[in-house]
């Protein structure tokens, strides 16, 4: 926890205590499923949340915002985004219902009102969203082309909207069906810690012309 505070300073008590809360609250879960990998379980903070937050670091989302996060596994990024921006609305969909349970659980639990939570894949999700995000849920091409539908036209951040996904090691390939576009952010330049040295955030902007 101290991590997080660390690296985000204007935390309310309210979001220190949501924060706070996750560590008993996951490692209870994962007693009874393997939500996190069990050796992981005590880098919840760095390995998992903090990840989860250097999308804060690259966007401050405009209260009002609707953000889609596509394989939310056990909710990563959503439900620490969700505490970050409590006046945006998240939906976190992924296929696993044992792990939809667990997401929903623990956004109930530390009693987040912004989060909805979905079984299903982001295919059959209809929304309109500012952006996508995603935890290494898969290649940026494939979820690009499922979840492109999901990005509204109307814009409302700083950045354009679009796909924001968390990544590891050499993004050079998966980058280049984007290269003119797409923005790599290495995480190391938001935090200090060993761990971020190989990862990096893949933003690509997504141009719709919905309604």
């Amino acid at each position: 926890m101290e991590k997080i505070k660390k690296y985000f300073k204007n935390l309310t008590d309210t979001q220190i205590t949501q924060f706070e809360a996750l560590d008993a609250l996951y490692r209870d879960w994962n007693e009874k499923i393997n939500v996190i990998s069990r050796k992981d379980i005590d880098n919840l903070y760095e390995h998992h949340i903090l990840h989860s937050l250097a999308i804060a670091k690259i966007i401050e989302f405009t209260p009002g915002s609707k953000i889609l996060d596509v394989g939310t596994g056990g909710g990563f990024p959503g439900i620490p985004l969700a505490i970050m921006f409590p006046e945006c609305q998240f939906l976190l969909v992924d296929r696993t219902g044992k792990k939809i349970r667990v997401a929903e659980d623990i956004a109930n639990q530390i009693g987040l009102k912004n989060v909805s939570l979905r079984q299903c894949g982001v295919e059959e999700e209809k929304g309109l969203f500012d952006f996508v995000v995603s935890r290494a849920a898969m290649p940026m091409n494939e979820l690009f082309r499922i979840s492109r539908k999901n990005v509204a036209k109307q814009q409302q951040n700083a950045l354009p909207n679009g796909i924001i996904a968390l990544k590891g090691g050499d993004l050079t390939a998966e980058a280049a069906p984007f290269k003119n576009i797409q923005v790599t952010y290495e995480l190391s330049e938001f935090f200090e810690e060993e761990f971020f040295e190989t990862k990096k955030a893949l933003f690509v902007p997504v141009t719709n012309r919905n309604k």
